[in-house]
């Protein structure tokens, strides 16, 4: 499949699920502008069947390339970046993962347990990482269960193999002066940011900008009721030259940190 596809696919269910993020898209458009993709992540296990690798898997073969890899001690998570060579308006692709064995014993065996159930077809198949959430009837007390130890794995449990969210390319926006005009039209246009060590993170000096909103609220039907939950955010980016006029490329773990508590339960 080729990139395009693979992200006009991501986008569709993205925006159908998590209608905010198709709002402010649609707010840039209508103010005149470009919106382009700065990158696209995605959350998954360490475990073999699914990880990195697995859902790198189908950008691999679009010819995307290993970038940048990253590791979130707090979180318990390793990342990594890929890009798209010769093609600088390719998003970039960020994928990471949680290691399981730094978590207890119930939440390595409630996974792995899931993941025994889901047929081996579905976890090698290319379109794994458009399945939404690959574990059947899923249960509110499972998820509080795993969120007690992991926002991410409970997320995760809930909403599984999609895009976590999409980010525009402040670079690309040609009336708007840097994050915080972004920020302040967002705010302006009634969008909530994650103030999760504070509504910008990162500075110039780091050669990279990130904020977010907060994660939409969906409502998600467990088995024992229907209840509402954080589901996916939209990001922004504004990337900065480096010593010999580069545009810095890859992502800085501090911020990366905070950002994904964009999806935190509130």
């Amino acid at each position: 499949m080729k990139a395009e596809t693979i992200f006009e696919l991501l986008w569709e269910q993205y925006t159908g699920e998590n209608p905010a993020a198709g709002q402010i898209h649609n707010l840039f458009v209508n103010a005149g502008e470009r919106v382009v993709n700065d990158h696209v992540a995605f959350r998954t296990f360490d475990d073999p069947r699914v990880n990195i690798d697995v859902i790198a898997r189908p950008f691999i073969e679009a010819g995307y390339q290993p970038a940048g890899d990253y590791h979130f001690e707090a979180k318990k998570l390793r990342a990594r970046h890929y890009e798209l060579p010769g093609s600088p308006e390719s998003p970039r692709v960020f994928i990471s993962e949680l290691m399981l064995d730094q978590f207890s014993e119930e939440l390595q065996n409630t996974i792995r347990e899931l993941l025994d159930a889901v047929p081996q077809e579905l976890l090698a198949s290319p379109n794994l990482i458009f399945q939404g959430t690959i574990f059947t009837s899923v249960s509110h007390a499972v998820y509080m269960r795993l969120r007690e130890e992991s926002e991410y794995a409970a997320w995760m449990y809930a909403f599984g193999y999609r895009a976590n969210h999409f980010t525009v390319s402040i670079n690309y926006l040609q009336k708007f002066e840097g994050i915080t005009e972004v920020n302040s039209f967002l705010k302006e246009n009634c969008f909530e940011l994650n103030s999760s060590g504070g509504e910008v993170k990162g500075t110039p000096e780091q050669l990279l900008e990130q904020s977010s909103t907060l994660a939409d609220q969906v409502e998600v039907s467990f088995r024992d009721g229907i209840e509402t939950i954080p589901g996916c955010y939209y990001e922004f980016a504004m990337r900065y030259p480096d010593a010999k006029g580069e545009l810095f490329s890859g992502f800085i773990a501090g911020s990366a940190d905070k950002i994904f508590e964009s999806t935190d339960y509130r």
